[in-house]
C-alpha cells in the first residue's frame, strides 16, 4: 500500500517535470523563431532609401509624416484611405533634437548656462 502511493507520487512529479521541460522547450523555440523572423525582416528593410523621420497625429486616422526619400525630404498627410503630398522640404528646414541642442548650446554664454543650472538645483 505504502509502496504504491510513493510510486504514484513519483509518477506525478515525473509528469510535472516533463510538462515543465516541454513548456521551456516550446518557449525557447518560439524565442528563436521570433528572433530569426525579426532578423530576416530587418535585413530586407536595411539599405532602404526611404526613412520616416517623424510622425504627428492630427486626428484618430490622420497623420502628418516627414519622410526622407533618397536625399530629398517630403511632408505627407496620411489618412485612412489616402496619402497627400504637402510639399518638399529642404534639409535646413528639418529640425532634429541633436541639431536643436547644438544650436541652442552654441548661442548661449557660459554665465547663462551656469545660471540655468543653479535654478534647477
Amino acid at each position: 500500500m505504502l509502496l504504491s502511493s510513493t510510486s504514484k507520487r513519483f509518477d506525478s512529479i515525473g509528469q510535472l517535470l516533463t510538462v515543465i521541460l516541454i513548456f521551456i522547450f516550446v518557449l525557447a523555440l518560439t524565442y528563436v523563431a521570433t528572433k530569426l523572423t525579426a532578423g530576416l525582416q530587418k535585413g530586407r528593410l536595411a539599405g532602404s532609401n526611404v526613412e520616416i523621420l517623424e510622425t504627428f497625429k492630427i486626428a484618430p486616422t490622420k497623420y502628418i509624416q516627414v519622410v526622407r526619400i533618397g536625399k530629398k525630404y517630403f511632408s505627407y498627410v496620411v489618412c485612412k484611405d489616402t496619402v497627400t503630398l504637402l510639399g518638399e522640404m529642404t534639409e535646413d528646414e528639418i529640425v532634429t533634437p541633436e541639431k536643436e541642442a547644438t544650436e541652442s548650446a552654441v548661442n548661449m554664454k557660459f554665465k547663462e548656462i551656469f545660471d540655468k543650472l543653479k535654478k534647477q538645483q
